[in-house]
């Protein structure tokens, strides 16, 4: 490049100097230098004249909040709210499904809804490591006739105990939440419903019921599980020197009470076996009118046909008559060996076996897990454990005590 291209150049100081300074100072500015405007005499200031023969566009006005006919904002959205409403046809919920408005149990109609148990705040023997998750009290199917209605005046004894501490000693809850159960009525004295604070009872002889589950007052009473092993005899003293029930009762601290065991289990069966010196209750558990259910597994050689399990439930033809299970369910399989999990509640000496054997898979290894309410959980074999306050309430109204 020339000298002279060199000094025209924009690049050049020179030429800036030349076509916009000197310009600006002579009131120019830059348009005949650079093609901009607004710098020069004005000292600065813009100009926005150059947009003045566009179009002018008005700014979008902003749209207006959906109308909700429930969160009215003015008066004017309340008064078409309300006839929103008014003109729509009302209709009842579930009215769309199939077979509304059929009389239940018609074919297509709807299935009912089951009714959920009032849910209360506190939790009688909420406290307790068992028998919390026992679920609802079952009580026996027997009739045992209408209750009869007594005045809440005949249940007080005025030397006897206000019931709230009576429930507190028996380690349902605090004294506070003892009165909260008392008024919202979940608590029974002999049988009628109470929601009076200031009652007085008879420890020795009230019979107290909060959320159906009998409270035990008689400290006296003594009630055991036992998890039976294999080749113990279920007996309390053998004669012919077997392992029996008292060998294992030599550590407990009630080792000199007179205890019934509730049931029997072969040599060979294991499980659970509840130790009591309540009679009553033994007594009950036994009978076969209240139909106490006993869960056992039951371990047979597989494979396992269909139908086996059907004929199991509607009965098979012992020497002492026809015999059937309540429940049936296969627990696991494994090569050449299935394991079954059946409910009866027929107490005959050794029925399940018998059972097995009249289809044809005799038992190689039997346990009973559960009695009525009451279950083996993790309990080791061989080891014994008292019943919390509220197993024993459940397995008391199970029996109707």
């Amino acid at each position: 490049m020339t000298q002279a291209g060199r000094q025209s150049s924009p690049r050049n100081g020179s030429g800036r100097n030349s076509s916009g300074r000197n310009a600006g100072q002579g009131g120019t500015g830059r348009s005949s230098g650079g093609g901009f405007s607004g710098r020069g005499a004005g000292a600065g200031k813009r100009n926005f004249t150059q947009g003045e023969g566009r179009p002018f566009k008005a700014s979008k006005p902003r749209e207006a909040a959906p109308f909700d006919a429930d969160n009215p904002t003015t008066a004017e959205d309340y008064n078409r709210g309300q006839a929103a409403r008014s003109s729509k046809p009302f209709r009842k919920p579930g009215s769309n499904k199939p077979g509304f408005g059929k009389a239940p149990g018609t074919p297509g109609a709807l299935k009912p809804k089951p009714k959920q148990a009032k849910q209360f705040g506190s939790k009688a023997f909420g406290s307790e490591r068992f028998g919390q998750n026992l679920g609802p009290v079952r009580k026996p199917g027997r009739n045992r006739g209408p209750r009869q209605e007594v005045p809440q005046s005949e249940l007080h004894d005025a030397d006897g105990v206000r019931l709230q501490k009576v429930m507190a000693q028996a380690g349902v809850a605090s004294r506070r939440v003892c009165e909260e159960m008392i008024l919202e009525g979940r608590v029974e004295v002999d049988g009628v419903v109470t929601t009076e604070l200031g009652m007085r009872v008879d420890p020795t002889s009230a019979v107290i019921h909060v959320d159906g589950i009998r409270i035990q007052l008689d400290e006296t009473l003594v009630y055991m599980v036992f998890n039976k092993p294999k080749g113990v005899v279920s007996t309390m003293e053998d004669p012919e020197g077997r392992p029996c029930i008292s060998d294992f009762l030599k550590n407990n601290k009630n080792k000199g009470e007179r205890l019934f065991h509730v049931g029997r289990l072969d040599v060979a069966t294991e499980g659970l076996l509840l130790l009591t010196n309540d009679g009553e209750l033994a007594n009950r558990l036994t009978h076969p009118s209240y139909e106490v259910p006993k869960t056992y597994l039951v371990q047979v050689r597989g494979p396992f046909p269909q139908g086996v399990g059907a004929k199991l439930k509607s009965g098979v033809e012992l020497e002492d008559g026809v015999a059937a299970v309540d429940s049936f369910r296969l627990v696991d399989s494994t090569p050449g060996h299935v394991l079954i999990e059946v409910v009866l509640h027929s107490g005959k000496n050794r029925i399940v076996r018998r059972m097995f054997d009249a289809v044809g898979f005799p038992v190689e290894r039997l346990v009973r897990v559960k009695v009525g309410p009451i279950g083996l959980g993790d309990q080791r074999q061989g080891s014994i454990r008292n019943l919390g306050r509220q197993e024993v309430g459940h397995l008391l109204a199970s029996v109707g005590l």
